[in-house]
């Protein structure tokens, strides 16, 4: 059954994803419980989306997927979507190695979640209810000083489990995964609403938007209106849901998920790594 595009919360949120590369997203999403303080009011839902970017509903196809890195030849046939958890949650469990994706891996409709979170990436907000993984333990914290309020860094031990999960997995391994499935991540994309969509076009497109992010200058100001925490600086608070994610990492962090992201990018269509990137 197809996920329904529902928008959750307004604001900037903070959730975690550690799958935010459609079957293979390794870079991590931190919004809804981080930007929001711990004791909160009611939610209101947030505007719906706008039409679809051109290029997701396009039929013209920009990075087919035979130009991604190939994978392991095989004559075993695919599951059918709605029928593909168990293998799509064995996969992902194995590639990230170690039980770091244990228990953060949400286990039901894995490849619709993986599709929607991607979809979603560069618009403003994204549904809590589509996510792939669940959200960080505990609340936001802030250091509140002179007047000011800026995220504490005792934050980063919230995210920690999510960048082990992008420091373990092997990109080419994920990339060929995702090869294999990707008439399953096509149907879903088109179950999703684009029926003329192609799948890989988009993810390429939330890479470029998660790449395009800014690099805000430590400590970030933050505003509190009224439940939510938002960015002081408008420019930044009007950044996609993609690009907050990475803000919101530090620079340090922010610097190493982009790196990630140059070598998926690379292997997605086919053009090779940059030359600062290294595969595991």
């Amino acid at each position: 059954m197809p996920l329904k595009k529902k928008r959750s919360s307004t604001g900037p949120w903070l959730l975690s994803a550690a799958i935010a590369i459609g079957a293979v997203a390794v870079a991590v999403v931190i919004w809804r419980t981080a930007m929001r303080p711990p004791h909160e009011g009611t939610p209101v839902a947030p505007p719906r989306a706008s039409t679809p970017e051109p290029a997701a509903a396009a039929s013209t196809i920009r990075h087919p997927i035979a130009k991604a890195t190939p994978a392991p030849a095989t004559t075993a046939p695919l599951p059918a979507l709605d029928a593909s958890d168990a293998d799509a949650v064995a996969a992902l469990l194995a590639l990230a190695g170690d039980g770091a994706l244990d228990g953060l891996l949400q286990r039901d409709q894995v490849i619709r979640r993986i599709v929607a979170t991607v979809d979603a990436l560069p618009r403003q907000s994204v549904a809590s209810e589509i996510l792939p993984v669940r959200t960080p333990r505990g609340a936001f914290l802030v250091e509140r000083a002179d007047g000011g309020i800026t995220p504490s860094t005792r934050n980063a031990e919230r995210y920690a489990p999510y960048l082990r999960v992008l420091r373990s997995v092997d990109p080419k391994a994920l990339v060929a995964w995702y090869v294999r499935h990707y008439p399953l991540f096509q149907q879903a994309y088109r179950d999703l609403g684009y029926p003329k969509g192609y799948f890989n076009d988009r993810l390429v497109v939330a890479i470029d938007d998660m790449l395009a992010a800014p690099t805000p200058q430590v400590p970030v100001q933050l505003v509190q209106p009224k439940v939510f925490y938002r960015y002081a600086d408008a420019d930044l608070e009007a950044r996609s849901a993609g690009q907050k994610m990475l803000m919101r990492l530090g620079p340090a962090d922010e610097a190493q998920v982009k790196s990630e992201l140059r070598v998926l990018r690379g292997l997605l269509t086919g053009s090779g790594l940059p030359a600062e990137a290294s595969v595991h």
